[in-house]
């Protein structure tokens, strides 16, 4: 990660980025004349982004558009720092000031956003990767305003962000459920949080049918974490409880994918990355917030004794569903850890799935498909999470009509609708197993990509980590 330190005055010679708006004056900043009317002329001329080289430095002035709305505003300075990163590394520029006049620090702090988390990639297994490898090692910060336990706080965020993201582009020959249970046990281990993995045998004695039926196909077994932050000066009470599906790989099961939908799907599990990444954070930060976080994980496959359409699964809570696909499988695995949250009289609960092709074709790869089932406020609050971190959240209804696509003749529900409507009867079937104020977060749009995003990068984003991160500070800060 970045090394990042605050500056109190603007050095000669280092590589400068200067963030400022057309009102700025150019304060301690050695121009020449000629640089001096080449950079006015380009303001005058509503140019946004201006590089100066001036041979033995580079100067990138960014002026930044202050009648656009404060999001917006930050997540185009996050795109402009990862677009800069391109530059950087073709000049081989490891070390830069960043200079913040527009006196306000979150462009400071947005803009570091967007270096740190630009330049991640996943190159564990490139055998050549410290012959090409560019780093940007080192950020001095010059802002009056830019608070040192702010920067130090989202720098932890985006340290989270690259666990999640870890995790998520590990191939599925490597990360089976095992090993993700052993990399949040060390994640735990390293910030303090308890943590229990139930295994294989504890989890039949709980009786999650849901997770033991989509595990039959699989040669590894089933895990059921249970993590738990709860530092001594919480908030809260009651805790918050975010659920995160595990699903390691999903072949689609006997109702197989066909082969290109497989492709990504080691990021299946990247609900329970995100829970993770956000627990880490959280404990990092030292919010002062009471958080239990649940994944049950399992690849899909479809071994010889894979559950098969036409099954009647128990669940963990008692009711019977009939399995007509083995490909919304997601929802089962959720459905036992739902029912187990009961036990926590939770504030609140939060599940966050790759759920449904259905969410990813309503709103595509830059929104998450979201449900709630709580008072408005709390809404309100996870959608400007979502807009301040530019997570985006669009809202779907929880109508009770949807509820009649599930009905069953044999047993108390279904695992699935018909073709209409699938993200929403995917909610519907969760919110059976909900006794409780419940989020759901359909993430199978955003979760990855298969070309680069600027920031968000190509493969696993870590959907969830930043926007859950920012949604329970600021309950904790604002509710309690």
């Amino acid at each position: 990660m970045t090394h990042i330190d605050k500056i109190i005055s603007i050095l000669p010679d280092v590589h400068l980025v200067y963030l400022m708006t057309e009102q700025s004056e150019i304060e301690q900043v050695s121009l020449t004349k000629s640089e001096h009317t080449y950079l006015q002329q380009q303001i005058k001329s509503k140019q946004k982004a201006i590089n100066i080289n001036a041979f033995y430095r580079w100067m990138f002035f960014r002026v930044i558009d202050t009648a656009i709305e404060t999001n917006e505003s930050k997540e185009k300075l996050r795109r402009e720092a990862a677009s800069l990163l391109t530059l950087l590394k073709e000049q081989k520029i490891n070390a830069i000031q960043l200079v913040n006049v527009t006196g306000n620090p979150q462009h400071t702090l947005a803009f570091i956003e967007g270096l740190l988390l630009g330049q991640y990639s996943f190159t564990k297994y490139l055998t050549q990767k410290e012959e090409s490898r560019w780093m940007l090692e080192k950020i001095m910060v010059y802002d009056e305003h830019a608070e040192w336990g702010s920067i130090n706080e989202l720098k932890n965020i985006c340290e989270a962000v690259y666990f999640s993201r870890d995790l998520i582009n590990e191939p599925p020959n490597t990360l089976n459920t095992l090993y993700l249970a052993e990399q949040a046990q060390k994640m735990a281990n390293e910030n303090s949080i308890e943590i229990k993995v139930f295994d294989k045998k504890e989890i039949e004695a709980m009786g999650m049918g849901g997770l033991l039926a989509v595990n039959r196909g699989s040669v590894d077994p089933p895990v059921f974490m249970h993590l738990t932050y709860k530092p001594q000066h919480a908030k809260n009470a009651q805790p918050f409880v975010f659920v995160g599906k595990g699903i390691t790989f999903d072949s689609g099961g006997l109702n197989l994918k066909p082969g290109d939908s497989m492709d990504g799907m080691k990021s299946d599990m990247s609900g329970a990355a995100a829970v993770l990444g956000c627990l880490m954070a959280l404990a990092k930060n030292h919010v002062p917030v009471y958080v239990v976080g649940l994944i049950p994980s399992t690849d899909n496959r479809p071994g010889f004794n894979a559950f098969a359409p036409g099954d009647i699964i128990r669940m963990m809570d008692g009711s019977t569903v009939e399995m007509l696909n083995s490909d919304a499988e997601g929802r089962m695995i959720l459905a036992d850890a739902l029912h187990y949250a009961k036990q926590l009289e939770p504030q609140l609960v939060v599940d966050i799935a790759t759920l449904t092709g259905s969410a990813s074709a309503a709103v595509g790869r830059n929104a998450t498909v979201a449900f709630a089932k709580t008072d408005q406020t709390t809404y309100e609050m996870l959608e400007k999470s979502a807009f301040a971190t530019w997570e985006r959240i669009v809202r779907f209804p929880l109508w009770d009509d949807y509820a009649e696509m599930l009905k069953s003749e044999i047993a108390d529900c279904k695992n699935i609708g018909n073709r209409h409507a699938g993200a929403i009867t995917a909610a519907k079937f969760l919110e059976r197993f909900t006794q409780y104020p419940w989020i759901h977060l359909d993430i199978a749009g955003p979760a990855f990509l298969d070309k680069k995003d600027s920031y968000r990068g190509v493969g696993g984003t870590a959907v969830g980590v930043r926007l859950v991160y920012e949604f329970f500070k600021k309950m904790i800060n604002e509710s309690f």
